[in-house]
């Protein structure tokens, strides 16, 4: 019996946190303490949220390249935010806080949203908590596929918008995980590319701490990429990570006709 009402009561918890009124008051409080560092201390540069305009607001899946472990995921939600007050690839003064878009959700490694109360916070703005893909102990270590988190990705999709980075690293370049593609084969939602820069160098790696000021951070949204249904997988992820600039021929140093993105390692 006590173990039925534990059960019950973490499903209530869990059930309240997702609720638009936990969800804003977590958007207002992480939005004025990052705001300053965003576009104050740095500067960001948005393009392409005219293709953000129309979208739907269910089955929306953005893929991103990672650079921080919050630094990237807040400064999308601002952005959000902005556009539903009508922004156009600016944010502006942020009283959109006061009323944000609050249908998103962000894949995050579990270890990561368990290690303090920044990050147990944070997971009340809508993380989705993953095993982690690559763990480093002396050297990386790919895990497999857990169905149980590809399950959580899709069932969030169902009413709102998904930002997942299908590499799971800050590593620049690190191969993309099958399990985004499978989602985007099976699931068939709006994809929309985005890539970013600068925030290694203008953050720690947890996104958390300034270690830089001035720096100039990049968000390209591209436009919705487009599939068929006799694509593989394979072939899915290759076009995803063509998008996001971080596939084979971005790197520095091949040839190639579109610039890569600056290669940056991460503290």
């Amino acid at each position: 019996m006590l173990a039925r009402k534990k059960i019950r009561m973490k499903h209530w918890i869990k059930s309240l946190q997702q609720t638009h009124i936990v969800k804003s008051l977590v958007y207002f409080m992480v939005g004025v303490v990052s705001f300053p560092g965003i576009a104050i201390i740095n500067k960001i540069k948005i393009s392409g949220t005219e293709n953000l305009k129309d979208l739907p607001k269910r089955n929306v899946l953005f893929v991103s390249n990672h650079q921080t472990y919050f630094a990237d995921v807040i400064t999308f939600l601002h952005i959000f935010c902005a556009v539903k007050w009508r922004k156009v690839n600016k944010l502006g003064i942020p009283v959109y806080l006061l009323n944000p878009f609050t249908r998103v959700y962000y894949v995050a490694a579990a270890e990561t949203m368990k290690s303090n109360w920044v990050s147990r916070l944070f997971t009340m703005a809508g993380a989705i908590t993953v095993k982690r893909t690559w763990l480093t102990e002396g050297k990386e270590v790919r895990r497999g596929l857990d169905p149980a988190d590809t399950r959580k990705i899709a069932k969030a999709l169902e009413n709102n918008w998904v930002i997942t980075f299908p590499q799971g690293t800050t590593k620049p370049f690190s191969p993309g995980r099958k399990g985004t593609a499978f989602i985007i084969k099976h699931h068939q939602p709006v994809v929309i590319p985005v890539v970013i820069n600068g925030f290694s160098y203008a953050f720690n790696k947890k996104g958390l701490k300034l270690k830089k000021r001035g720096t100039t951070l990049n968000v390209k949204f591209k436009e919705p990429l487009q599939f068929t249904h006799q694509e593989s997988i394979d072939e899915i992820l290759e076009k995803v990570m063509d998008a996001i600039e971080q596939s084979r021929k971005f790197m520095p140093g091949m040839d190639h006709s579109i610039a890569p993105i600056q290669n940056q390692t991460n503290t």
